[in-house]
């Protein structure tokens, strides 16, 4: 499974970013997508998930603000971001797997099995 991920850029503070994350390799319905993101020096952390049967889980750092849903006719799978802050800033990973993974395993990243490159974003103040 290869992934693509896009959309990052540099946006002011309270504005809105949409990622995107294209899969090939494998039909995209079987598989439980995420993002995950990371910034210089500190471990990656959850931002959200959507099952394969389009359940959504959001970490608390982005409840009420980002949005992941999932086009299963695009192999694509979206991250929309409100009301951005200066704390957002990072470099967002999507990621992937086919297994079905349990509530209190799929915000861990070594649950999943498919990264793609990352996609930068920065939030000025």
């Amino acid at each position: 499974v290869q992934l693509q991920a896009s959309g990052g850029g540099l946006v002011q503070a309270g504005g809105s970013l949409r990622l995107s994350c294209s899969a090939s390799g494998r039909p995209f319905s079987s598989l439980m997508t995420a993002w995950f993101r990371q910034t210089q020096g500190k471990e990656s952390e959850f931002v959200a998930g959507v099952r394969q049967n389009g359940a959504t889980y959001y970490a608390e750092a982005g409840k009420g603000r980002f949005t992941i849903s999932r086009d299963n006719a695009k192999n694509t799978v979206y991250l929309q971001m409100n009301s951005l802050t200066p704390v957002d800033t990072a470099v967002y990973y999507c990621a992937a797997t086919p297994r079905g993974l349990i509530v209190s395993t799929l915000r861990k990243k070594e649950e999943y099995d498919y990264w793609g490159q990352g996609t930068q974003v920065t939030v000025s103040s």
